[in-house]
């Protein structure tokens, strides 16, 4: 049974936040714009009734490689925070180092609308394996039907692979999505994490079948929980606490401790 979304059954780790401003200079190209300011103070008064401390900062894809604001934002609570950040294959490895001491443990790769030939070409390759070398992780954001592919190369490399939001199945084929049956073939023990975030980026489809299926088949070791805040494109429709009902229905306390177990070794955490 659902527990209320102020219960605290176990401290929360929120995997999958995001820090912008309006007045932040926004990448060419990009899918969408920001509709609003959503700084630091935000989302700690947001996250503060609901006792989560450990929070991820990941790179939104407007912002494009620049990733100053959200290396700022760590530096405000280092014991709190993460970061995953947004980089191209020639990011130099100082820069990595830098990014590391502020508190970065991956990157994220955004591949919506994107050429899977280029990611999976040489360039990006010798990128992932040198991210794969620090011990961060590759966090993956795409659409469902083209996981199968991205998986089968990005695995092998050895570095902790996080997949984005249920790895946004295809609504209308549910369960049946590849992208789906590949994670839920993915061995249990293994180095790939799906966040269970985003429910409302699976094409309108209740998740509740997706986080089923995924804690029978990957167990809740293997997840990971994150809110989605500010929920980009979704605000007017989504809260902090909707994230935290969904918690409480898709995991028992103990599947939730579980998972915040797993973040804290995943993001850092635990040192």
């Amino acid at each position: 049974m659902a527990a209320s979304p102020t219960a605290r059954p176990v401290p929360i780790v929120d995997t999958h936040v995001h820090v912008f401003t309006r007045a932040l200079p926004l990448a060419p190209g990009r899918r969408h714009s920001p509709s609003g300011d959503f700084p630091p103070g935000d989302l700690f008064a947001v996250t503060a009734p609901f006792g989560v401390r450990e929070i991820v900062l990941v790179q939104p894809s407007f912002l494009g490689t620049d990733n100053s604001y959200l290396i700022e934002t760590l530096a405000l609570a280092p014991e709190r925070l993460r970061g995953i950040v947004v980089v191209d294959p020639a990011v130099a490895d100082a820069t990595l180092d830098a990014y590391a001491r502020a508190g970065v443990v991956g990157i994220r790769l955004n591949l919506l609308g994107k050429d899977l030939s280029e990611v999976l070409g040489p360039d990006w390759t010798a990128l992932l394996g040198r991210i794969a070398a620090r011990g961060w992780q590759i966090e993956i954001q795409a659409e469902g039907r083209d996981f199968p592919r991205l998986l089968d190369a990005i695995v092998p490399l050895g570095a902790p692979v996080v997949v984005d939001h249920f790895g946004r199945p295809d609504p209308a084929l549910g369960l049946d999505d590849p992208g789906v049956r590949r994670i839920l073939a993915a061995a249990p023990g293994g180095r790939l994490f799906v966040k269970i975030s985003g429910s409302y980026r699976c094409g309108g489809a209740d998740a509740s079948p997706y986080a089923r299926a995924l804690l029978d088949a990957l167990g809740p070791a293997r997840l990971l929980w994150g809110s989605d805040w500010p929920h980009t494109q979704f605000e007017a429709v989504r809260t902090y606490a909707d994230g935290i009902r969904e918690l409480h229905t898709w995991l028992t306390p103990e599947q939730q401790a579980a998972v915040a177990d797993t973040s804290r070794r995943l993001f850092g955490f635990v040192r």
